[in-house]
């Protein structure tokens, strides 16, 4: 069964956002996608190695919950609500990602050539995969927040250091887009 739908447009998935951090709000939640993985470190024991995860985990069980959520949600989505293949992006951009060697460009949401199965046997992808994950595992640690907490909540909130991060991540995102990522393809 694929239920086909046009993609919300922006006003009425802001407000959905909006009304979900308004209820955050007022609950005296907040809400975060990276502070998710220092609570299923908790959970499997990493307490008992480091300080860092040693804390109430289970206050945050609300927060696993909305994990759960986008992942059901987004699969559901991209699996019977969808009515194509690929993020449309611009003509220009997919030929300069095919003259670096990403030839599904256009066609699929994730680069085929860095997230099917056969990139596993490549020392140069798994390398550019660990480094990756460490570099955002770190920065997110280390701006108190990833780019979900600070863009959506820590941005609602009207918090300056929200504004500082989310500042960074875009002058962070151009400079590996511009200059970084072509000289690693």
């Amino acid at each position: 069964m694929n239920l086909i739908y046009d993609p919300w447009p922006w006003y009425i998935s802001g407000i959905a956002i909006a009304l979900i951090m308004l209820l955050l709000q007022l609950s005296g939640e907040k809400f975060g996608m990276s502070s998710n993985l220092r609570t299923l470190c908790t959970i499997c024991g990493a307490g008992k190695q480091a300080h860092f995860f040693r804390f109430d985990w289970k206050a945050q069980r609300w927060n696993l919950v909305v994990v759960l959520g986008a992942i059901i949600g987004g699969s559901i989505a991209a699996n019977f609500m969808t009515n194509q293949n690929a993020v449309l992006i611009n003509s220009n951009t997919i030929e300069h990602l095919k003259t670096l060697g990403f030839e599904s460009a256009g066609t699929a949401y994730l680069p085929l050539e860095l997230f099917e199965m056969h990139v596993f046997s490549s020392p140069k992808t798994l390398i550019i995969l660990f480094f990756g994950g460490l570099f955002v595992g770190f920065g997110a640690r280390y701006a108190g927040g990833c780019t979900s907490g600070h863009a959506i909540s820590g941005l609602s909130n009207l918090q300056l250091p929200s504004l500082i991060a989310v500042v960074g991540f875009f002058i962070g995102g151009l400079i590996m887009t511009h200059f970084l990522f072509p000289l690693i393809f």
